[in-house]
């Protein structure tokens, strides 16, 4: 899932070399994606209303599904 998240953060970024995903494993078994990427690079992964972003979000919860686990994508 990290690698998908990194995939597609860099391939919408302008500045991708600041693309950067840290994965965190919660007490639940549950996966909470970190995604940081450059100031001006946040709009273009956000997209209009969200909708880049929610794309994402729903990409990873199907992967997680696929593993046996629950994920969760944030954006800083």
């Amino acid at each position: 899932m990290k690698e998908l998240v990194e995939y597609i953060a860099k391939a919408l970024a302008t500045k991708p070399e600041e693309v950067k995903v840290t994965e965190v494993v919660e007490d639940d078994g549950r996966v909470v994606l970190r995604l940081e990427v450059a100031e001006e690079d946040k709009g273009k992964i956000i997209g209009k209303q969200g909708r880049v972003a929610q794309a994402m979000r729903v990409l990873i919860r199907v992967a997680a599904v696929k593993d046996g686990t629950r994920a969760n994508l944030e954006i800083v």
